[in-house]
């Protein structure tokens, strides 16, 4: 007869995600859902605003991804195609961060958010005003092209977040892994001698916020020239 392992109780609470990175994620969030409605009842002001916040952000979480605290560095959880089968698997190394096969998931999120993002700053029609901030730099054509591609590209954004959102609920459901709570408080209950993320470091957050800042406001005025 084989006997059935009894999980560990958690035995102790470390901090998993820190406050820089919780908070591009919850923006994101709230972003995607706010720019779909503008652009349905043609808010175009606002649409503009909210993806210029949008840039800074990704520009923030991208920077922070080599310069954060160690579980928001893309190093710490990005793996080949060996650790995300292992995982697959029931094996590989445990972590306090992004699993092998959830690195995959903000990967393309990320980058289906800046390549949407990116389409959106050049596309438009500057007859109707509604144009992004560089759209001047294009051609008529490629702009139309941009905004076919802006416009159909939205679909690929709203499938990863429905996948993204329904490996949250198969964790919490099936997993009996609750992964909302820690990227709300940033704490997670653990194990053993598992150790949390340490001190997050401010000053790179602060250096890392302005230069994404620097790079909407270059951007929100028509970017280059930069000399």
């Amino acid at each position: 007869m084989t006997e059935t392992a009894i999980p560990t109780p958690p035995d102790h609470t470390v901090t998993v995600w820190d406050l820089p990175l919780r908070l591009c994620h919850w923006g994101f969030a709230v972003l995607i859902p706010a720019m779909w409605w503008t652009a349905e009842n043609s808010e175009w002001a606002w649409h503009k605003r909210f993806g210029l916040i949008l840039l800074g952000l990704l520009a923030f979480r991208i920077i922070w991804g080599f310069v954060g605290s160690r579980t928001a560095r893309f190093a710490s959880f990005v793996r080949g195609p060996g650790a995300v089968l292992a995982y697959l698997r029931g094996g590989g190394a445990k972590t306090i961060g992004h699993n092998p096969l959830g690195a995959l998931s903000v990967i393309a999120l990320l980058l289906a958010m800046l390549a949407q993002v990116g389409m959106g700053l050049f596309a438009g029609d500057p007859f109707d005003g509604a144009t992004g901030p560089l759209n001047s730099l294009v051609g008529v054509m490629t702009a139309d092209m941009l905004t076919d591609w802006h416009e159909t590209f939205f679909d690929v954004v709203v499938v990863l977040v429905g996948l993204h959102l329904a490996a949250i609920l198969f964790y919490a459901i099936v997993k009996r892994n609750n992964l909302t709570g820690p990227m709300v408080s940033g704490q997670k209950a653990v194990t053993g001698g598992v150790e949390g993320i340490g001190a997050v470091p401010w000053g790179k957050a602060l250096v890392t916020a302005a230069i994404s800042a620097g790079l909407v406001m270059w951007v929100a005025n028509g970017g280059p020239p930069l000399s």
